[in-house]
Protein backbone atom coordinates (compact mmCIF):
# COMPACT_ATOMS: atom_id res chain seq x y z
CA UNK A 1 0.00 0.00 0.00
CA UNK A 2 1.26 3.70 -0.87
CA UNK A 3 2.55 5.33 2.22
CA UNK A 4 1.70 9.05 2.46
CA UNK A 5 2.69 11.44 5.53
CA UNK A 6 1.43 14.46 6.31
CA UNK A 7 3.29 16.85 7.96
CA UNK A 8 0.69 19.75 9.34
CA UNK A 9 -3.02 18.89 9.11
CA UNK A 10 -4.66 22.02 9.51
CA UNK A 11 -7.25 23.94 6.87
CA UNK A 12 -5.39 21.99 4.10
CA UNK A 13 -3.95 18.94 5.33
CA UNK A 14 -6.60 17.99 7.02
CA UNK A 15 -8.55 18.41 3.77
CA UNK A 16 -5.71 16.26 1.65
CA UNK A 17 -5.05 13.63 4.21
CA UNK A 18 -8.64 12.40 4.68
CA UNK A 19 -8.69 13.15 0.80
CA UNK A 20 -5.64 10.19 0.27
CA UNK A 21 -7.71 8.02 2.95
CA UNK A 22 -10.56 7.49 0.43
CA UNK A 23 -8.06 6.99 -2.64
CA UNK A 24 -6.77 4.33 -0.53
CA UNK A 25 -2.96 5.26 0.67
CA UNK A 26 -1.83 4.65 4.02
CA UNK A 27 -1.78 8.18 5.47
CA UNK A 28 0.34 9.23 8.65
CA UNK A 29 -0.65 12.30 10.09
CA UNK A 30 1.49 14.79 11.79
CA UNK A 31 0.38 17.90 14.56
CA UNK A 32 2.87 20.32 16.18
CA UNK A 33 1.34 19.78 19.53
CA UNK A 34 -0.19 17.23 21.85
CA UNK A 35 -3.21 19.05 21.53
CA UNK A 36 -4.09 19.62 17.92
CA UNK A 37 -3.31 15.57 17.90
CA UNK A 38 -6.42 14.83 20.00
CA UNK A 39 -8.77 17.13 18.16
CA UNK A 40 -7.77 14.55 15.18
CA UNK A 41 -8.36 11.66 17.20
CA UNK A 42 -11.33 10.31 15.51
CA UNK A 43 -9.59 10.56 11.90
CA UNK A 44 -9.63 6.96 10.35
CA UNK A 45 -5.40 7.28 10.24
CA UNK A 46 -3.06 7.35 13.39
CA UNK A 47 -2.05 11.25 13.97
CA UNK A 48 1.12 11.92 16.04
CA UNK A 49 2.34 15.02 17.68
CA UNK A 50 5.63 16.02 16.39
CA UNK A 51 7.81 19.33 16.42
CA UNK A 52 9.17 19.61 12.99
CA UNK A 53 10.95 22.60 13.45
CA UNK A 54 13.79 20.08 15.62
CA UNK A 55 14.95 16.92 14.53
CA UNK A 56 13.45 13.62 15.34
CA UNK A 57 13.37 10.09 14.47
CA UNK A 58 10.56 8.58 12.38
CA UNK A 59 8.44 4.89 13.51
CA UNK A 60 10.37 2.38 11.81
CA UNK A 61 7.46 1.69 9.73
CA UNK A 62 6.93 4.53 8.40
CA UNK A 63 10.85 4.71 7.21
CA UNK A 64 10.83 5.45 3.42
CA UNK A 65 6.92 6.35 2.15
CA UNK A 66 6.46 6.65 -0.68
CA UNK A 67 5.72 10.21 0.31
CA UNK A 68 6.07 13.25 2.55
CA UNK A 69 3.91 16.52 2.23
CA UNK A 70 5.17 19.40 3.62
CA UNK A 71 1.85 21.70 4.66
CA UNK A 72 2.78 22.82 7.97
CA UNK A 73 1.95 26.23 8.99
CA UNK A 74 3.95 28.82 10.47
CA UNK A 75 0.56 30.46 11.97
CA UNK A 76 1.34 34.26 12.63
CA UNK A 77 5.02 34.43 12.84
CA UNK A 78 7.79 35.86 11.45
CA UNK A 79 11.24 35.01 9.53
CA UNK A 80 12.31 32.77 12.91
CA UNK A 81 9.15 30.91 12.54
CA UNK A 82 9.37 30.71 8.84
CA UNK A 83 12.93 28.87 9.19
CA UNK A 84 11.96 26.76 11.72
CA UNK A 85 8.96 25.82 10.40
CA UNK A 86 9.02 25.35 6.88
CA UNK A 87 12.95 25.32 5.97
CA UNK A 88 14.32 23.60 8.68
CA UNK A 89 10.98 21.45 9.22
CA UNK A 90 11.59 20.44 5.58
CA UNK A 91 15.10 19.20 6.12
CA UNK A 92 14.14 17.03 9.25
CA UNK A 93 11.46 15.49 7.72
CA UNK A 94 13.68 14.52 4.51
CA UNK A 95 16.16 12.84 7.37
CA UNK A 96 13.65 11.11 9.16
CA UNK A 97 11.86 9.37 6.87
CA UNK A 98 13.62 9.09 3.80
CA UNK A 99 10.72 9.41 1.39
CA UNK A 100 10.61 8.60 -2.28
CA UNK A 101 9.22 11.57 -3.34
CA UNK A 102 8.52 15.27 -1.78
CA UNK A 103 6.06 17.90 -1.88
CA UNK A 104 6.50 21.26 -0.10
CA UNK A 105 3.47 23.71 -0.26
CA UNK A 106 4.83 26.90 -1.17
CA UNK A 107 3.19 30.23 -1.72
CA UNK A 108 2.70 32.38 -5.09
CA UNK A 109 3.31 35.36 -2.66
CA UNK A 110 7.01 34.48 -4.39
CA UNK A 111 5.95 35.98 -7.28
CA UNK A 112 6.68 40.35 -6.08
CA UNK A 113 5.13 41.39 -9.32
CA UNK A 114 2.69 44.37 -9.28
CA UNK A 115 1.71 45.26 -12.46
CA UNK A 116 -1.19 43.07 -13.24
CA UNK A 117 0.73 40.90 -15.58
CA UNK A 118 0.56 36.88 -15.83
CA UNK A 119 2.50 35.18 -13.72
CA UNK A 120 3.93 31.55 -15.18
CA UNK A 121 6.24 29.23 -12.94
CA UNK A 122 8.77 30.68 -14.99
CA UNK A 123 8.33 34.00 -14.05
CA UNK A 124 10.96 35.16 -11.77
CA UNK A 125 9.74 35.08 -8.03
CA UNK A 126 12.30 37.72 -6.15
CA UNK A 127 10.07 38.34 -2.98
CA UNK A 128 9.92 41.58 -1.22
CA UNK A 129 9.62 40.06 2.16
CA UNK A 130 12.25 37.70 4.36
CA UNK A 131 9.93 35.22 4.94
CA UNK A 132 8.90 35.19 0.99
CA UNK A 133 13.15 34.50 0.69
CA UNK A 134 12.22 31.86 3.22
CA UNK A 135 9.99 29.84 1.45
CA UNK A 136 12.01 29.99 -1.45
CA UNK A 137 15.15 28.22 0.53
CA UNK A 138 12.60 25.55 1.47
CA UNK A 139 11.27 24.96 -2.15
CA UNK A 140 15.10 24.37 -3.05
CA UNK A 141 14.96 21.83 -0.30
CA UNK A 142 12.20 20.19 -2.06
CA UNK A 143 13.36 20.38 -5.42
CA UNK A 144 16.70 19.23 -5.36
CA UNK A 145 15.37 16.13 -3.57
CA UNK A 146 13.62 15.38 -6.96
CA UNK A 147 10.43 16.86 -5.29
CA UNK A 148 7.27 18.81 -6.08
CA UNK A 149 6.62 22.70 -4.60
CA UNK A 150 2.86 23.49 -5.25
CA UNK A 151 2.85 27.11 -5.00
CA UNK A 152 -0.69 27.86 -3.51
CA UNK A 153 -2.71 30.84 -4.07
CA UNK A 154 -4.73 32.56 -1.14
CA UNK A 155 -6.43 29.68 0.50
CA UNK A 156 -10.48 29.69 1.58
CA UNK A 157 -13.21 27.00 2.16
CA UNK A 158 -15.70 25.92 4.38
CA UNK A 159 -16.10 28.26 7.23
CA UNK A 160 -12.70 30.12 6.17
CA UNK A 161 -12.45 33.08 3.37
CA UNK A 162 -10.57 36.11 4.93
CA UNK A 163 -12.28 38.33 2.07
CA UNK A 164 -15.85 36.99 3.35
CA UNK A 165 -15.34 37.57 6.94
CA UNK A 166 -13.49 41.12 6.16
CA UNK A 167 -17.32 42.02 4.36
CA UNK A 168 -18.77 40.93 6.78
CA UNK A 169 -17.77 42.36 9.78
CA UNK A 170 -17.64 45.93 7.94
CA UNK A 171 -13.67 45.70 8.03
CA UNK A 172 -13.37 45.48 4.23
CA UNK A 173 -12.09 48.05 1.99
CA UNK A 174 -10.98 48.90 -1.66
CA UNK A 175 -7.64 49.28 -1.07
CA UNK A 176 -6.15 52.00 -3.53
CA UNK A 177 -9.47 52.02 -5.73
CA UNK A 178 -9.78 48.02 -5.35
CA UNK A 179 -7.65 47.57 -8.87
CA UNK A 180 -5.26 44.87 -6.91
CA UNK A 181 -5.56 41.39 -8.52
CA UNK A 182 -6.16 38.64 -6.26
CA UNK A 183 -5.21 34.86 -7.01
CA UNK A 184 -7.07 32.10 -4.82
CA UNK A 185 -7.66 28.47 -4.56
CA UNK A 186 -10.19 26.38 -2.59
CA UNK A 187 -9.70 24.49 -0.59
CA UNK A 188 -10.61 21.28 -1.67
CA UNK A 189 -9.69 22.17 -4.92
CA UNK A 190 -5.94 22.39 -3.62
CA UNK A 191 -6.65 19.05 -1.75
CA UNK A 192 -7.13 17.44 -5.30
CA UNK A 193 -4.31 19.09 -6.78
CA UNK A 194 -1.99 17.26 -4.36
CA UNK A 195 -3.52 14.20 -5.10
CA UNK A 196 -3.73 14.02 -8.57
CA UNK A 197 0.32 15.07 -8.36
CA UNK A 198 0.82 12.37 -6.17
CA UNK A 199 -0.70 10.09 -8.75
CA UNK A 200 1.71 11.49 -11.73
CA UNK A 201 4.86 9.55 -11.26
CA UNK A 202 6.14 12.13 -13.98
CA UNK A 203 5.59 15.34 -11.54
CA UNK A 204 8.34 17.76 -10.67
CA UNK A 205 9.06 20.95 -9.84
CA UNK A 206 6.84 23.71 -9.37
CA UNK A 207 3.27 24.08 -9.79
CA UNK A 208 1.32 27.30 -9.31
CA UNK A 209 -2.12 25.98 -7.62
CA UNK A 210 -4.74 28.71 -7.83
CA UNK A 211 -8.43 28.77 -9.62
CA UNK A 212 -9.00 29.80 -13.37
CA UNK A 213 -10.10 33.05 -12.65
CA UNK A 214 -8.06 36.04 -11.21
CA UNK A 215 -10.29 38.90 -9.99
CA UNK A 216 -9.55 42.26 -9.29
CA UNK A 217 -9.87 43.14 -5.25
CA UNK A 218 -13.38 45.15 -6.45
CA UNK A 219 -14.42 42.34 -8.50
CA UNK A 220 -14.47 40.40 -5.46
CA UNK A 221 -16.42 42.42 -3.57
CA UNK A 222 -18.78 43.27 -6.08
CA UNK A 223 -19.68 39.25 -6.64
CA UNK A 224 -19.89 38.94 -2.54
CA UNK A 225 -21.78 42.72 -2.13
CA UNK A 226 -23.95 40.75 -4.78
CA UNK A 227 -24.26 37.38 -2.81
CA UNK A 228 -25.38 39.20 0.18
CA UNK A 229 -27.51 41.62 -1.35
CA UNK A 230 -25.37 44.35 0.37
CA UNK A 231 -23.77 47.59 -0.75
CA UNK A 232 -19.93 47.32 -2.11
CA UNK A 233 -17.04 48.42 0.67
CA UNK A 234 -15.53 51.79 0.29
CA UNK A 235 -12.69 52.69 -0.97
CA UNK A 236 -9.77 53.42 1.44
CA UNK A 237 -5.66 52.96 1.55
CA UNK A 238 -3.77 50.42 0.30
CA UNK A 239 -2.26 48.20 3.13
CA UNK A 240 1.40 48.44 2.19
CA UNK A 241 2.64 46.85 4.77
CA UNK A 242 0.78 43.32 4.06
CA UNK A 243 2.95 40.34 6.00
CA UNK A 244 4.18 38.76 2.46
CA UNK A 245 4.40 42.05 0.70
CA UNK A 246 1.88 44.24 -1.52
CA UNK A 247 1.33 42.81 -5.37
CA UNK A 248 -0.49 42.70 -7.94
CA UNK A 249 -0.77 39.95 -10.58
CA UNK A 250 -2.15 37.56 -12.47
CA UNK A 251 -1.30 33.87 -11.81
CA UNK A 252 -1.62 31.26 -14.58
CA UNK A 253 -2.34 27.80 -13.69
CA UNK A 254 -1.96 26.61 -17.04
CA UNK A 255 0.89 23.90 -16.40
CA UNK A 256 -1.23 22.60 -13.61
CA UNK A 257 -4.01 21.96 -15.82
CA UNK A 258 -1.75 20.45 -18.15
CA UNK A 259 -1.60 17.36 -16.51
CA UNK A 260 -5.70 17.11 -16.48
CA UNK A 261 -6.36 18.52 -13.53
CA UNK A 262 -9.33 20.98 -12.96
CA UNK A 263 -10.83 23.00 -10.22
CA UNK A 264 -14.00 22.26 -9.02
CA UNK A 265 -14.58 25.58 -8.59
CA UNK A 266 -13.13 27.57 -11.26
CA UNK A 267 -13.42 31.01 -9.20
CA UNK A 268 -14.06 32.47 -5.87
CA UNK A 269 -17.76 33.80 -7.57
CA UNK A 270 -18.63 29.86 -8.34
CA UNK A 271 -17.40 29.16 -4.93
CA UNK A 272 -19.88 31.27 -3.27
CA UNK A 273 -22.52 29.63 -2.34
CA UNK A 274 -20.61 26.92 -0.64
CA UNK A 275 -19.36 29.96 1.88
CA UNK A 276 -23.17 30.26 2.62
CA UNK A 277 -22.54 29.03 6.15
CA UNK A 278 -20.23 31.66 6.72
CA UNK A 279 -22.71 34.72 5.84
CA UNK A 280 -25.41 33.06 7.99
Amino acid sequence: MKQVVFAGCGFLGDAAAGLFFKAGWKVLGLCASEESAGRLAGRPYPVMAVDISQPFSAPSEWLRPRLVIHCASSGKGGPEAYRAVYRDGLSHLLAAFQPERVFFTGSTSVYSQADGGWVTEASPAVPDRETGRILLEAEEIALVAGGVVARLAGIYGPGRSVLLRKFLDGTALLEAGGHRWINQIHRDDAAAALLHLADSVNATGIYNVCDNTPATQAQVYEWIAGFCHREVPPSGPADMNRKRGWTSKRVDNAKLRSTGWQPEYPSYLAALPSLESLSA
